[in-house]
């Protein structure tokens, strides 16, 4: 089976950091969401990173690196709706692997194992560190329509919920499936 697509979620608003926090520089100076693309890219050679329409800086920090972008013109309405904005722009992947922009220390070992358990026939999977699952979350094609019709904050929550006997859970040694920057 072909790689999934890998979609970093970079719509949000940061409300509650008080700045555009995709662009704060991590120590060493790379900003965040770069760092977070760069760990999907790094393993699934189509990433598309999902912005806002108003923050051309995040997107063009992007494209500068050869990302792809797509536009969530819906992102206000939530996490979901950027979701569905990635999958609507990828519509023939095989399958999504989806990550957090605010969440740049998931290693690319973490993605590469949760990449092999969708390529493997998994219709999802997630990893879990020290018996608590985290991110990146990848859907199968199977869910296309599923992911499609999204909206809401809680982004794709409700179909983990409803399809988790389906979700191969991927124990890693990874900590940064857990961290995201909020604050």
């Amino acid at each position: 089976m072909p790689d999934p697509v890998g979609i970093l979620l970079a719509a949000g608003r940061s409300r509650r950091f008080g700045s555009d926090k995709l662009l704060h520089p991590l120590p060493g100076g790379m900003p965040m969401a770069l760092a977070s693309a760069n760990a999907l890219r790094a393993v699934l050679p189509r990433t598309v990173a999902v912005v806002r329409k108003d923050n051309q800086a995040l997107a063009a920090l992007f494209n500068a690196r050869g990302i792809e972008t797509a536009v969530a013109e819906h992102a206000d309405y939530g996490m979901g709706a950027s979701l569905a904005a990635g999958v609507a722009a990828t519509a023939n992947a095989s399958g999504w692997l989806v990550a957090l922009a605010d969440m740049p220390f998931i290693r690319p070992t973490t993605v590469a194992d949760v990449a092999s358990a969708i390529r493997r026939g998994a219709d999802l999977a997630a990893p879990t560190y020290e018996g608590r699952r985290g991110h990146p979350v990848a859907f199968s094609a199977d869910y296309r329509d599923a992911l499609l019709k999204l909206q809401g904050d809680d982004g794709a929550k409700f179909l983990i919920q409803k399809y988790s006997d389906d979700m191969v859970l991927v124990e890693c040694g990874d900590p940064g499936v857990l961290v995201d920057i909020d604050e």
